[in-house]
């Protein structure tokens, strides 16, 4: 079964599509898309200190991800900069500091459009058990820390007058963005990766009355995204990684047109 290179992709997919449902649900509430994109761009200074030390790959941008966060941590405590001056920083430099480390590394061939853009018809059964373990790991972790967190999100100083500590719940997302985005990369690449996290998240907004079930419905959209990009992919002969993602944009816009029409009735009543 898992030698056919759509099947595993399916599967590996749909894996991801999992775990990025319900951190993306996070990432919408707490307003956090840009801090997404800063994560994501780093994993490509991950990628090339992964090939200039010849570690492994997904390991490198779990770990360049986490020094990125903490270095935001870190530079939001001196406060001399607004927050999204910092990320957009932190973004560019990183994904710049990684294609000049791989423009100096003229001895290794590197697949740039797959790193960025993903190619997920290329994954291996080592990368699927990666996918679904590491998954397993973040929203096993999720759940344990789903009540604090929320919290932490509502109101941070609510949270610690309750004693939920919010500032460890906060690191703990942290590790989870960064080895989430670690194990999505080949999926739909550095450039993508939020879009995976935030539009499925997006969509499921319209559906939901809480946050459980904006998290349940994330994850089966993500997965309806992953297959119908996927299908269209093969069917039109597209890039697999963006086809995923302009599925999800269907989704979202398919999401939104209830919204539309009634705003549309209640101006024609008036």
């Amino acid at each position: 079964m898992l030698d056919d290179f759509f099947i595993r992709a399916l599967i590996g997919g749909i894996g991801t599509a999992l775990v990025t449902g319900p951190l993306g649900c996070f990432i919408i509430w707490r307003r956090l898309a840009y801090f997404g994109d800063t994560l994501s761009h780093s994993a490509l200074l991950g990628v090339a200190i992964a090939l200039l030390f010849e570690i492994n790959i997904t390991f490198a941008v779990f770990i360049t991800s986490l020094i990125v966060a903490f270095s935001l941590l870190l530079l939001q405590r001196g406060r001399n900069l607004p927050s999204d001056t910092l990320l957009g920083m932190l973004a560019h430099s990183a994904i710049a500091l990684g294609l000049v480390v791989l423009a100096f590394m003229t001895w290794v061939r590197v697949d740039l459009l797959g790193f960025l853009f993903g190619d997920i018809l290329s994954i291996t059964k080592t990368d699927i058990a990666v996918i679904w373990l590491g998954g397993l790991a973040v929203l096993a972790t999720l759940a344990r820390i789903w009540r604090p967190l929320f919290a932490a999100t509502v109101s941070a100083e609510i949270a610690k007058a309750e004693g939920l500590k919010p500032d460890y719940t906060n690191i703990i997302f942290m590790v989870m963005m960064a080895l989430v985005i670690a194990i999505s990369m080949k999926i739909v690449g550095v450039m993508l990766i939020t879009a995976l996290l935030i539009i499925p998240a997006a969509a499921a907004r319209s559906f939901s009355s809480s946050p459980e079930q904006m998290a349940l419905i994330a994850i089966i959209f993500g997965s309806i995204a992953v297959c119908f990009g996927l299908f269209g992919s093969l069917e039109f002969d597209t890039p697999a990684g963006p086809s995923i993602i302009v599925s999800t944009l269907l989704l979202f816009i398919i999401s939104i047109l209830p919204n539309l029409f009634s705003i549309r009735k209640k101006k024609n009543s008036i």
